[in-house]
């Protein structure tokens, strides 16, 4: 089965809209979200390809395939993620700065700061007395590098 289109996504939909179809669930880590083709297996061993028409990420509980019975659904794997909590913007400003000179692709979730587990990250937070967590956690969307050059000097 070739997937070319996201049908929609189910943490869109309400129970009714469910129904009693069948969930096949496509388990796949963050990183892969940003794939336009791949191909992968759901959690019932059945071998898929997508190959997206359009230039769009995937998203945790994008519906890949739906009819009156059945359902198949992209599950974002969790993610071992530093979720830091500036009390702030000085904090915020030390921290930003700090990750923009590692190159540290971070997201940003109500007043979190999230980027994946670094121990030098996480050793430099504890120097600097910013606070944070570090749990495993389903991300909505990738991290994502940013794009284009740039010098240092």
């Amino acid at each position: 089965m070739i997937i070319d289109k996201i049908v929609g996504n189910i943490h869109n939909m309400n129970t009714s809209e469910i129904g009693e179809r069948h969930i096949e669930k496509v388990r796949i880590e963050s990183a892969d979200l940003v794939k336009r083709i791949q191909r992968v297996k759901t959690d019932h061993n059945r071998d898929m390809g997508i190959r997206l028409k359009n230039a769009e990420d995937l998203k945790d509980g994008d519906i890949l395939f739906m009819d009156d019975k059945n359902m198949i659904i992209i599950d974002v794997k969790t993610d071992d993620i530093l979720a830091i909590q500036p009390r702030n913007i000085n904090e915020m400003g030390v921290i930003a700065h700090e990750l923009g000179n590692r190159h540290m692709p971070a997201k940003f979730e109500g007043n979190e700061m999230l980027v994946q587990y670094d121990y030098l990250v996480e050793e430099l937070l504890q120097q600097k007395g910013i606070p944070f967590k570090r749990e495993d956690r389903k991300l909505k969307e990738a991290f994502r590098h940013t794009t284009g050059a740039h010098s240092h000097g």
